[in-house]
């Protein structure tokens, strides 16, 4: 695989280009690749642009339900809930998707670092 096949399939999956996602799985990228310079997965974001039918044929073609998309800091299931996906929330949910443990330090303190009152 190289990197342009991957930085295609990227952009195919946000511009919603089911297609040429097709062609590129078929030929063999990686979906849960994460390039150094967008570290982003095409998973995560055919669900932040609206793009079912992309997330739908990724997940059926080895997408990682659980793989975090690091730039976005959101696993699938948090971006489709996040950006009202409800059938893929379900369709996740159903393969296994969890919601990722919050780290230690928003469980003592709030979300953005203040102290929670006891």
């Amino acid at each position: 695989m190289s990197a342009g096949d991957w930085k295609d399939l990227y952009q195919a999956a946000t511009s919603g280009n089911l297609p040429l996602v097709r062609h590129h799985l078929d030929e063999g990228v990686d979906p849960n690749y994460q390039h150094p310079e967008i570290l982003c997965t095409p998973l995560v974001a055919s669900l932040v642009n609206g793009h079912d039918d992309v997330a739908r044929h990724l997940l059926a073609h080895g997408a990682d339900p659980d793989l975090l998309s690091e730039m976005d800091n959101l696993t699938p299931l948090q971006a489709a809930r996040r950006h009202g996906r409800v059938p893929l929330v379900e369709l996740l949910e159903a393969m296994g998707a969890k919601e990722p443990a919050r780290p230690f330090w928003q469980r003592w303190f709030g979300v953005r670092g203040e102290s929670i009152s006891r």
